[in-house]
């Protein structure tokens, strides 16, 4: 189990992953309203590490922490 700190930038023209050393900054299409950018954030953590993803804190922040399963 390792836990990682992400940066997400909602209303993103396109879905993308970018990890520079211990951050990783991930752009999302879906807006910041009722968890959409959150769901497309694990899913898309989820594709880009083949691990199943979950978010431990900063769910109504641009700064989360997120947990890769093993």
């Amino acid at each position: 189990m390792q836990a990682i700190q992400i940066v997400v930038k909602a209303k993103s023209g396109k879905s993308c992953v970018v990890v520079d050393g211990d951050v990783c900054r991930v752009s999302v299409k879906a807006a910041a309203e009722k968890g959409a950018a959150n769901l497309e954030v694990v899913k898309l953590l989820s594709k880009h590490f083949k691990k199943p993803v979950r978010i431990i804190s900063g769910f109504k922040s641009k700064k989360k922490l997120v947990q890769i399963m093993q």
